[in-house]
């Protein structure tokens, strides 16, 4: 079988239990660190957030970092490119919790999974589609 028929079984399997191992000790230390460490940011400042998934790549040299900030924030942008920039701080704080060879580079995403929901939620109780159900 050619190497190029292997990586593409690979992919097809989706992440693999070390990725996602990774992945979920990742968000666990990432969310405390986001509960007990304040970054020194004002757009940070008070703002409850939600670390959704992480999601290392295969060769764990990557990991993207779903955030969810609770409530209607109209600076979810903000929030994330804020972020960003203190994703040096933020790796240097979750070195010492999680324990690999290398600690991944960081890169935070909005997670829109939950606005998804809502939209879902909303056309299922319009009137045209409950018209539908009766």
């Amino acid at each position: 079988m050619s190497d190029r028929k292997k990586n593409h079984r690979r992919h097809d399997r989706g992440p693999g239990q070390r990725q996602l191992r990774v992945g979920e000790s990742l968000r666990h230390a990432l969310a405390e660190l986001l509960l007990r460490v304040e970054i020194n940011d004002p757009v940070l400042k008070d703002v409850p957030l939600t670390v959704s998934e992480v999601r290392p790549t295969p060769d764990l040299r990557l990991a993207i970092i779903f955030i969810a900030p609770l409530g209607r924030n109209e600076q979810r942008q903000d929030i994330i490119d804020a972020l960003n920039r203190h994703k040096g701080f933020i790796r240097g704080q979750l070195s010492p919790k999680v324990t690999l060879k290398y600690m991944p580079d960081l890169k935070f995403k909005l997670d829109t999974s939950f606005d998804e929901y809502d939209h879902i939620n909303e056309l299922l109780h319009s009137p045209k589609v409950a018209q539908d159900l009766d």
